[in-house]
């Protein structure tokens, strides 16, 4: 079992930036790949961006370039950092851990809202 817990959301004007956390528990954090997904008001949970146990990162196109996700196994977390926001990165940022090899993510934080003012 994983537990996830977000922090670090708030309200932060357009081109302004934020960096998210996610702790985990668990004794195999390491060998999680780990995600950041967002879900906006009457839209769909969309991906964000991943890393896997190895350091392999991957980004939605809406936010290469602006937005970096890191992992500190020592720590049993990760982080998103987003710079260059903008009103449409408003959403509810969700974090995820997928054993390696598997498709879905199967353990999911409640999530922190972030809200960029225009």
């Amino acid at each position: 079992q994983v537990q996830l817990v977000e922090s670090g959301g708030g309200l932060v004007q357009a081109g302004g930036s934020l960096r998210l956390s996610c702790a985990a528990s668990g004794r195999t954090f390491s060998s999680y790949v780990m995600g950041w997904f967002r879900q906006a008001p009457g839209k769909e949970r969309e991906f964000v961006a991943a890393i896997s146990s190895g350091g392999s990162t991957s980004y939605a196109d809406s936010v290469k370039g602006r937005f970096t996700i890191s992992r500190d196994n020592a720590r049993n977390t990760i982080y998103l950092q987003m710079n260059s926001l903008k009103f449409e990165d408003t959403a509810v940022y969700s974090c995820a851990a997928r054993g390696t090899g598997r498709a879905v993510y199967d353990y999911w934080g409640p999530g922190t809202q972030v809200t960029v003012s225009s």
